[in-house]
């Protein structure tokens, strides 16, 4: 009678591990690099050393640039490369102009505030805290970001959060050129945010706003090299 075939235990079988398509790996490493200013404006990009840099043809770097383009983080100049285009005054002024719309109201809606937002809102000020003892501008950047879309979340009106969200990859590019001159201002920016979590635990809709408004409007002067 022939032997049984050897089982073959669970713990042994390997689980394969699938990688993003080469497009999707090309723009993430852009578009990560642009947004923690590795490429920062101005920098021409050539087909050539991204697709050494990730390991791939050039094709699947055709394909992620013009995604990039569409997005407004680049400009391509056929058989030249793709040059990372700097954050303009106008598109500073904008960015603001639509904070501070959307998250006056998200903070005035705060109050009276849920313990599950308090909570989340405590959580985001202590991760800050370490990532900037750390030295981490990126990562401090990303939680900065995180703890105001929180607040606009927690409105409940799902048409803001989305126009929120597209937000995203200016104020994360913003943010770092921000902290990168001015590092005093990752200490601020903290404190700030400490003030605003506390306006809101107090129930004081009209105290968060102003926070808010103090907070993201010194944004746009740091941005723009006005502070002195």
């Amino acid at each position: 009678m022939p032997a049984a075939p050897p089982t073959v235990k669970p713990s042994a079988v390997k689980p394969t591990i699938k990688r993003p398509p080469a497009a999707e790996r090309v723009y993430t490493h852009i578009k990560e690099a642009v947004l923690d200013r590795r490429y920062e404006g101005g920098t021409l990009l050539t087909e050539g050393d991204l697709a050494q840099a990730v390991g791939v043809s050039r094709t699947p770097v055709r394909e992620a640039l013009l995604r990039l383009e569409v997005e407004g983080l680049i400009k391509l100049y056929p058989k030249k490369g793709a040059l990372v285009l700097a954050v303009s005054a106008q598109e500073i002024a904008d960015v603001v102009e639509t904070r501070l719309l959307v998250e006056e109201f998200a903070a005035r809606k705060a109050v009276p505030a849920s313990e599950r937002l308090l909570g989340r809102l405590e959580e985001l000020l202590a991760e800050q805290r370490e990532l900037a003892e750390a030295g981490d501008l990126a990562a401090v950047s990303v939680k900065d970001r995180c703890f105001h879309a929180e607040i606009v979340r927690n409105a409940g009106n799902e048409i803001l959060s989305r126009l929120y969200d597209q937000l995203r990859d200016r104020q994360l590019r913003m943010g770092v050129a921000v902290m990168e001159a001015h590092p005093g201002r990752i200490a601020a920016n903290i404190t700030e945010h400490a003030e605003l979590l506390e306006a809101i635990r107090a129930g004081d809709p009209e105290g968060a706003a102003q926070v808010v408004r103090r907070h993201v409007g010194r944004v746009k002067v740091l941005v723009r090299g006005e502070d002195r």
